[in-house]
């Protein structure tokens, strides 16, 4: 499958990531996944060597996002906008070689299996979560209120919206990339928690200094 390497987790499934596609590699990544089932996956780079060898082939990481292009628009000069929903998990198997013809890369995947689990076994996850964000400081948080309205959709499973809490409101990268890693939703349902708790912390200990521009992505109102 073609992959989209960048700096951090952009894709987590469930969640929709909007892409301005310019560079000619994956202007031609898009158009040959449109001309297909539509699916790239989102890589991670490993390291910071992709800072220096941004245009060769620097490695990544082994958990990657598939994700299904869901909206596009061909622009004339060749570049796209695409919307990209995430599917799944994936492993990487291995790098396919390069190609002459192929300006981009790709890599055999495992998929991870999206887990059938008990929505009732979660619900103390979910009331938590539920209580950190409309009862404490998280509540400043930008997303929290989108977060919360899902919450209280008791059609929305809790691990989807696990998902879409860790991505939109988890801003430490290597956390984003552990909850992608992770396979075992209860296990992420801990990093979820521990990361909020976390964050809480953090919040309340700058509500003395609300004079003060707010941490990113929150606000004081």
């Amino acid at each position: 499958m073609a992959f989209f390497p960048l700096a951090s987790v952009t894709l987590v499934p469930h969640g929709v990531v909007q892409l301005h596609i310019f560079e000619p590699r994956y202007c031609q990544m898009v158009s040959d996944a449109l001309d297909g089932a539509g699916q790239i996956a989102m890589a991670i780079f490993d390291g910071g060597a992709w800072q220096e060898e941004y245009h060769a082939r620097p490695p990544v990481r082994k958990m990657m996002c598939v994700g299904q292009i869901v909206a596009h628009e061909a622009l004339p000069d060749g570049r796209f906008n695409i919307a990209l929903q995430g599917v799944c998990r994936a492993r990487v198997i291995a790098e396919m070689p390069p190609d002459e013809e192929r300006l981009y890369r790709m890599a055999m995947l495992d998929p991870v299996s999206i887990e059938d689990v008990d929505d009732n076994v979660m619900k103390p996850v979910r009331l938590n979560v539920l209580r950190l964000l409309s009862k404490s400081s998280l509540q400043d948080l930008k997303d929290a209120s989108a977060m919360v309205r899902h919450l209280r959709d008791p059609e929305v499973p809790t691990a989807a919206i696990l998902e879409l809490v860790g991505f939109s409101l988890i801003q430490d990268a290597e956390a984003k990339y552990q909850l992608l890693a992770e396979a075992d939703v209860m296990r992420r349902a801990d990093i979820v928690q521990d990361e909020l708790r976390a964050l809480k912390n953090l919040l309340d200990l700058a509500r003395p200094q609300r004079g003060a521009p707010p941490p990113r992505g929150c606000s004081w109102n």
